[in-house]
C-alpha cells in the first residue's frame, strides 16, 4: 500500500474522530457504484415524475390468524441519499458533496401508516425504540416500471426513517446512522472546514420540497375523517425551514437495497431477466453462489429466466 493512500487515510480518519456525527455513522466506502445504479438511473430520467410503488407489512390484531397484510402505494423517488437533486430554489444550507450511495430516499409524514409499517416490523437486528423519530429496519420493496424501456424494476431491502434530531445519540439514531453508514461512499477527501452532518442532510430533502407541499405537513392527520374537526386546512404555505410542526412530521424514508430484480421485455421473443444481490465486503473472497453468477464489487449478477 503506497505511503500517500496511507497519508490520506490518515487524515480522513482523524477528521471522523473529531466529528462525532460521522464516527458514529461508520461510513466504510464501499468497493464503489453497485452495478444497477448506472442504468437505474438511466432509465429513471425517463420518469417525470419519478415515481414508484412503494410494498410495506401492515401489522394488523394480535387475535387474528394473520399477523400482516400488505399495503402499497405510490411514493416519489427523491434521490440516493447523499445525493440531492439540484433544485436552484432550495433555500436549505446543504452539505458539501463528499458522499454518495446506493441507497433510495422518499420522504413521507410520521403520521402515514407507511411509517409505522417500516418502524413496526423490524426485525429484531435492529433494535427500533419505539415511539423514537428515527429507527426503522421493516422489510419494503419498490417497484419501477419505465414504459419508454420496456423495464421493470424492484428493489427490495430495508427501510429506515430519518427524523427530527437525527444527529443525536439515541438508540433509533445511532441505529440509523450505522446501518446507513455502512452503504456510504466517500467520494471526495475532506477539505479546510468542509463539514457533513445528517441533520443537515435531511433539511435539505426539506428545502427541495414546494412551500405547499411543506405545508402539507401542518395539514390535517392523513387518513382522518374530513368531519373530524382539527383547526388545521390543506394549501397553507411553509418558507421557514425551521417550521417546528412541519419538521416535527417530515421524515426522510431511506431504503438500503438487498436485492434488485430488473426485467427487460424491450425484445418481445427474447425478454431478459437479472438479479443483483448484495454480498457485501467479503462478495468478492467467497464467490458468486448462483449458477452462472459473476460478483461485481458488493454485488453478486445472475441472469435469470423471466
Amino acid at each position: 500500500m503506497s505511503t500517500p493512500f496511507l497519508g490520506r487515510l490518515s487524515i480522513i480518519s482523524t477528521h471522523l474522530s473529531s466529528n462525532p456525527h460521522l464516527a458514529t455513522g461508520k461510513m466504510s466506502s464501499p468497493a464503489g457504484p453497485a452495478p444497477w445504479r448506472e442504468p437505474f438511473s438511466h432509465h429513471l430520467t425517463h420518469l417525470r415524475p419519478p415515481i414508484f410503488t412503494l410494498a410495506t407489512l401492515h401489522p394488523v390484531p394480535s387475535h387474528t390468524s394473520i399477523t400482516v397484510l400488505p399495503r402499497a402505494r405510490t411514493c416519489v423517488f427523491r434521490g440516493f441519499w447523499g445525493t440531492l437533486p439540484p433544485n436552484e430554489r432550495n433555500p436549505a444550507v446543504l452539505n458539501p458533496p463528499l458522499f454518495r450511495s446506493d441507497l433510495l430516499t422518499f420522504t413521507t409524514d410520521a403520521r402515514m401508516s407507511k411509517t409505522s409499517d417500516i418502524l413496526d416490523t423490524a426485525g429484531p437486528d435492529s433494535q427500533t425504540v419505539s415511539g423514537g423519530p428515527s429507527g426503522g429496519g421493516g422489510p419494503v420493496e419498490a417497484v419501477f416500471w419505465v414504459d419508454e424501456t420496456k423495464t421493470q424494476w424492484r428493489v427490495r431491502g430495508k427501510a429506515w426513517v430519518l427524523g427530527p434530531g437525527i444527529d443525536g445519540e439515541g438508540e433509533g439514531e445511532r441505529k440509523v446512522r450505522e446501518v446507513v453508514g455502512e452503504r456510504m461512499r466517500r467520494v471526495k477527501e475532506w477539505e479546510g472546514d468542509d463539514d457533513w452532518s445528517w441533520e443537515r442532510e435531511v433539511e435539505g430533502h426539506f428545502g427541495n420540497l414546494s412551500p405547499v407541499m411543506r405545508g402539507s405537513f401542518k395539514g390535517p392527520e392523513p387518513g382522518a375523517e374530513v368531519d373530524y374537526h382539527q383547526g388545521k386546512r390543506l394549501g397553507e404555505r411553509v418558507d421557514d425551514l425551521r417550521d417546528e410542526e412541519a419538521r416535527g412530521n417530515f421524515r426522510v424514508v431511506v431504503v438500503v437495497p438487498e436485492e434488485v430484480d430488473r426485467v427487460d421485455l424491450r425484445e418481445e421473443v427474447r425478454p431478459r431477466r437479472w438479479l443483483y444481490t448484495h454480498r457485501g465486503k467479503e462478495g468478492g473472497r467467497e464467490g458468486a453462489k448462483y449458477a452462472g453468477g459473476k460478483v461485481e464489487g458488493e454485488w453478486e449478477v445472475v441472469e435469470l429466466w423471466p
